[in-house]
């Protein structure tokens, strides 16, 4: 994950940090309940950038997961297709001797 990705979340929640200490200050002037709600809005950004993150790292590994199964669907593919021609030669094998046996 790069920073670009994250930057808004920091700044929005730097914004919700102050704006929400700003709120307390003036209302209520009680340096306790300014730096506990901060520290509470501080806490929720943090866990709204650790739910992004976590989406993020759900989101590589779908990514990964369906690759994976891209290469086995193909390579499962590619083996049928073999076993397919292999069983069609020998059934056309089959065919022809029998063919032939019955001209003689």
């Amino acid at each position: 994950m790069e920073i670009r990705e994250v930057l808004v979340d920091i700044v929005l929640t730097i914004i919700l940090v102050v704006s929400t200490l700003t709120l307390v200050w003036r209302v209520w002037q009680d340096l306790t309940m300014a730096v506990a709600t901060t520290l509470m809005m501080l806490s929720l950004g943090g866990l709204f950038l650790s739910l992004g993150y976590k989406v993020w790292r759900l989101e590589e590994s779908v990514i990964a997961r369906e690759r994976t199964m891209r290469v086995n669907m193909e390579e499962l593919s590619h083996t049928m297709a073999q076993k397919y021609d292999n069983t069609v030669q020998h059934i056309d094998t089959t065919v022809s001797e029998i063919t032939r046996r019955m001209y003689r």
